[in-house]
């Protein structure tokens, strides 16, 4: 499969997931506050033909993409009790973006788990 081609798919499933996110949770829960991000996420998502929107739109509407229930139930936690929110997007087989906003809601960080 050539790159032009993983890229496309990456895309397609990008479209799908947000579409389906947007199917079941399109209200926002939350604001964002600052949007930032590392070096390594802006990368990644170039090079794949991900839109940041398309992460942020989903994270902010409760779509915490790709968690273990632990961490689901604490973000729903997290928005009765104002702790920090985090979003997992497997955008490749072997790339994941993280979201993160800061408990206090002044900050949203895009970034890749080893820049954690």
């Amino acid at each position: 499969m050539t790159t032009q081609s993983n890229q496309e798919t990456n895309q397609e499933n990008n479209q799908e997931a947000m579409t389906n996110a947007t199917d079941t949770k399109s209200e926002i829960l939350f604001r964002p506050g600052s949007i930032v991000a590392t070096p390594g996420a802006i990368e990644a998502m170039e090079n794949n033909n991900v839109l940041s929107l398309d992460l942020l739109s989903r994270h902010l509407c409760g779509d915490w993409g790709v968690l273990p229930k632990e961490d689901a139930k604490a973000n729903q936690d997290a928005l009765k009790y104002g702790d920090r929110i985090l979003s997992s997007y497997l955008i490749t087989d072997s790339i994941r973006i993280w979201l993160i906003t800061e408990a206090d809601r002044s900050c949203t960080t895009f970034l890749l788990p080893e820049e954690y």
